[in-house]
Formats: structure tokens, sequence, C-alpha cells
């Protein structure tokens, strides 16, 4: 998993997810519609995932030509990924989060409330998600959001996530102020930030 980051506003897209066969393979891909994106735009990650991204006024002919003008390449970046364990460890991960999310929100707002009795700072909604790439992150709205994987943390280490987000509500950045705000609560935060992103 990432550093935690603070949301800023996003693009609305419209994304989908497709299939292409290639050799031979049955290949899942991510389509977006991007807003501003002047070029049809691929990306392939390790895990296997690719991701296919084109202006809104792109016809869609033209876009599965791009694909296919690219497919022996993303080929040889998916052949050896096990795309059936990759699909089993996802559905585990969802039949988790369903089981844990409740409890998840309980701790999570039983430490925001206690962690702001110290700084008395406005948030809005809070949600617990099941994220692949962050622990946690803050709106430019004051609506906090944090992956529920967080309880599966060590107490300390969790405590540092959500103090983290709720200082963004009053430094929506990592200047020295945004860190001598997260000391008044978690003196050791440089620890557990350099431990937090030595979690994969």
């Amino acid at each position: 998993m990432c550093v935690l980051r603070t949301d800023k506003l996003l693009q609305k897209i419209k994304m989908d997810k497709r299939k292409i066969n290639i050799n031979g393979k049955d290949i899942e891909y991510v389509f977006k519609r991007t807003k501003g994106s002047k070029s049809v735009k691929l990306a392939v990650y390790a895990d296997g995932r690719f991701v296919v991204s084109a202006p809104k006024w792109y016809p869609m002919y033209v876009v599965k030509k791009f694909i296919e003008e690219k497919s022996q390449w993303i080929f040889e970046r998916v052949k050896d990924v096990d795309f059936d364990l990759i699909d089993q460890k996802q559905k585990a991960e969802s039949v988790d989060y369903k089981k844990s999310v409740k409890h998840a929100r309980a701790i999570i707002h039983e430490r925001l409330e206690f962690f702001n009795c110290h700084y008395n700072f406005q948030y809005n909604r809070v949600a617990i998600k099941n994220q692949k790439t962050c622990w946690g992150s803050c709106s430019q709205k004051a609506n906090l959001n944090f992956n529920y994987k967080i309880i599966k943390l060590s107490e300390e280490m969790r405590d540092y996530v959500i103090v983290h987000e709720l200082c963004h509500l009053q430094e929506l950045n990592h200047s020295k102020r945004f860190w001598n705000l997260v000391s008044q609560t978690v003196p050791n935060y440089r620890t557990l930030r350099r431990k937090l992103t030595e979690i994969k």
C-alpha cells in the first residue's frame, strides 16, 4: 500500500470493466472516459491491472484499434499473471471487508472523537472503504476516508493514520505546520510514518 495522501478535487470520470482476448487469454481491463485528455492512454500494473483512458469525445472504434495495436505489448506484461488467484484474493478481501467494516467504523469513530477532543476540528462525512492503495484521505470538503484495514495495524500506527487525516482538516498539505499539529498527539510520527511505508 502507499503512504497516506491528501485527496484533491479529482476529475469525474466514467469508467467500466471490459475484457479482451489476447493470444487465447481473457484479460480484464478498466476503460475510462477522462475530461481534458487529448489522446488514448494505456497503463499496465504489476498485478496485471490494465487501464485504458480516452477523451470523452473519442469514438470507441479508435480506442479498440489502439488496444489491438498494443495487444502484444500488453500480453508480454500480463502473460505470467495468475488472474484466477487475483480474483480469489479479491473475493476473500471483499468478504473480509463486509465482516469487518462495522467493527472498523466503531473503532475509527471512537479514536477520531478521542483525538478531536484535543484538536476540536470540524469534519463532515467519515467513510470506511476497502481501498487498495491508501490508508486514509481527507478532501477539501472536510470529508474523511479510511481504509478498513487500519484496524489490523498496531494501535499506535492506527492512531497515527487517524491523526494524520484529522490534521489535514486544518492543513491540507504536508507543511511544517501540518507536522507540528500531528506531533501534538503523536510525537513519534516520524518512526510510525516510516514503518507504514514499509507495509505492502
